[in-house]
Formats: structure tokens, sequence, C-alpha cells
């Protein structure tokens, strides 16, 4: 199950954990918060997620020809909900509030092909889903499966896995499209994913689905 050890795994298999997840032939691609602010260690709430932008760009254009959809998020702040007081996150992690709307550090990645069709979902919390219409696009996108990239692993990516999950959709967590600012974080997250709530698998595992999604 992973490299935390045979003693750790068993645990978790008697507990009846890490069943496979069904692949639906609607899936969506959702990219969480590859922003500047995240993915470009320049940036204080940043780290260099380089090879989870590059693999999750070629993800994006492995879906392509089969019409998978692409939804980014962001987070982004106005100046009066940084300085008002009334969004408890940010009382625990004020720096945050650098992450303001229009500025440079929540502009996408311009390292992924986003296209202007792609819908963009602004969110004020870590998962993709709270408050947002995020579940609302992909069930009138007629999806049925939610392949969830982005950063940061133990934050918003896991906030997305679960309440995908929650909220009927099967998740897929391609292991090279997502990142953390820290090594143990991102290992402990991954574990997580993959024991309760989705399926952690290799990028060409990811590559694969989609392509041969192509003409079904």
């Amino acid at each position: 199950m992973s490299h935390y050890g045979t003693a750790t795994d068993r645990t978790y298999e008697r507990a009846g954990f890490g069943a496979p997840v069904r692949r639906g032939q609607r899936p969506a691609l959702i990219v969480v918060d590859l922003t500047r602010g995240f993915t470009e260690d320049r940036f204080p709430t940043g780290a260099d997620l380089s090879g989870a932008v590059g693999a999750t760009a070629r993800l994006i254009e492995a879906g392509r020809p089969a019409g998978v959809p692409v939804v980014f998020t962001a987070i982004a702040y106005a100046p009066a909900e940084v300085s008002g007081g009334h969004i408890s996150w940010l009382r625990k992690a004020p720096g945050l509030g650098a992450l303001l709307e229009g500025s440079e550090a929540v502009a996408v990645d311009p390292r992924l092909p986003r296209r202007e069709t792609d819908p963009l979902v602004v969110k004020k919390g870590a998962s993709a889903f709270f408050g947002t219409s995020l579940a609302a696009t992909l069930t009138a996108l007629g999806c049925n499966t939610a392949v969830v990239c982005g950063a940061t692993t133990s934050g918003c990516v896991r906030a997305t896995a679960v309440d995908a999950v929650q909220s009927g959709f099967p998740v897929l967590v391609p292991r090279e499209c997502v990142g953390d600012r820290a090594v143990g974080p991102h290992d402990a997250a991954l574990f997580d994913i993959q024991a309760k709530y989705g399926d952690v698998i290799a990028l060409e595992d990811a590559v694969g689905y989609l392509g041969g999604l192509v003409g079904g």
C-alpha cells in the first residue's frame, strides 16, 4: 500500500481500507491552485512545484483529444476579506492573505495549457467544492470521475479529494501531478488519500486512462 511499513499497511488493510475505485468514462481534471503564489518559490506562500506543473500540463494535453473537461481553481481574496477578520482560515494561516484578487500570485501558472473555455473556480477555503459551484459544474458536464491534481497535497488537494468522494465522484490522484512545501506532509496526505478517499496512481497510468477514452 505504501512505504510506511508492513505493520501500518496490515492495520489499514484489516480495517478494510484501500479498495480500488471505479473509473468512469467521463472524467474531469480538477487542477487545484496551481497558481503562481503556490508554484513559484519567490512567493512566501509558494514552493518550486515545477515537476507537478509539468506533469499536470502533460495530463491536460493527454485528455484534450477525448474532450476531457479541465477545471482550474484558485484561492483569491478581496482586500476587505483580508482586513475584515471574518474568514476564520486567515486567522490560522494569515500568510494566505497575500493571495489578493487580481494579483500576480493568484494567476494560473503560465506553463499550464489553460484554454479560455476552461472554467476557473475561485475559492476562499481549502476544498474546491466547499462554497463553490464545482459540484454543479461537474454534474452539468456529465462527469463521473474526478482526477485531482495540484497544490498543496496535504492541504487543498486532500480537502478536494475528500469532498469529491463525499459528493459522489470516484477520485484519482496522479502522484506526479501534486506537490507540497515539504516531503513529510506530502507523503502522509497521499497515504491517507489512497487508504480512504481515492486511488493514488502513476502519471503514466493516468495518461493511459485519459488516452484510452478517445473514440470510446
